[in-house]
């Protein structure tokens, strides 16, 4: 099948690819959209786990306020360059990420940090492990804007999207009335 500049076009829009990235794509998938999008994902989950190591020393601080002022969160959220960092699309990653604190009230960044004796007693009182560190830990979470994406599986799209690797450093979560 001849892949058409108007179906590059549509992927790209979809899935934020480069144009050669989403032609290569669709040729792949003889047009198929769907199997195209689902091609460019993997690719960008690959290479997300490629950059896994690479130094973020760049990023910004997100301040949220919700609820009228009566919930406030700051999040840190690292990229390797300042060029990315200053990007509006970075600048919504960080938005969406604080929302999220705002609206579910985790813990914990990662699974890592969650000591060992609070993983044992969470997870019997949870009912299990899995749905315990959903609870308790950011990137576990279902992302509130899409239930059917964790925020890990947000932070990798956002990796292969801007090709930088990009982790959620620290956050805190105030909410009147309510001790940490």
């Amino acid at each position: 099948m001849s892949v058409t500049a108007q179906m590059v076009k549509e992927l790209r829009e979809r899935t934020g690819a480069g144009v050669m990235d989403a032609k290569r794509a669709l040729e792949a998938a003889d047009g198929d959209m769907e199997r195209a999008a689902a091609l460019l994902r993997e690719q960008g989950l690959a290479r997300a786990e490629r950059k896994a190591g690479r130094a973020t020393l760049q990023g910004v601080v997100e301040a949220y306020v919700h609820g009228g002022g009566r919930i406030g969160v700051l999040i840190e959220v690292n990229c390797e360059t300042d060029f990315v960092a200053r990007t509006p699309e970075f600048r919504d990653l960080a938005h969406d990420l604080a929302m999220q604190v705002a609206a579910t009230a985790p813990r914990y960044v990662s699974v890592e940090e969650v000591p060992e004796q609070e993983l044992l007693s969470g997870a019997s009182a949870a009912g299990s492990k899995e749905q315990f560190l959903e609870q308790v830990v950011l990137l576990a979470q279902p992302f509130i804007k899409d239930p059917s994406r964790t925020i890990e599986d947000v932070v990798k799209e956002a990796i292969a999207r801007f090709g930088e690797n990009i982790r959620v450093r620290r956050f805190s979560r105030f909410e009147l009335g309510v001790d940490s």
